[in-house]
């Protein structure tokens, strides 16, 4: 019951950073330039992640939810408006 109650508060933790990934990128873009490669490997990492979190047992709900919210903001630095923006104030 543990294990599962815990699979299902990652799965949370993780649909709500991809929804607030979606919302800062289509607030930053547009729909018309939103970065579905960005989200669809997202997604794919995300689900990776809870896939080991659930076959391993010694990998706590804590090291799970930082791994995700680390690969979230690297997914997000790699996105166009963060490039232009660190573009900007670099040069």
């Amino acid at each position: 019951m543990k294990k599962t109650l815990t699979t299902i508060i990652l799965a949370g933790f993780m649909t709500l950073l991809t929804a607030t990934f979606c919302l800062a990128e289509y607030s930053a873009t547009g729909a018309e330039s939103f970065p579905y490669f960005h989200l669809g490997a997202l997604i794919i990492g995300g689900l990776s992640i809870i896939s080991l979190r659930t076959k391993y047992r010694k990998i706590y709900m804590t090291e799970a939810m930082g791994a995700l919210a680390l690969y979230t903001a690297l997914i997000a630095l790699f996105t166009a408006p963060v490039v232009e923006a660190i573009k900007n104030i670099v040069g």
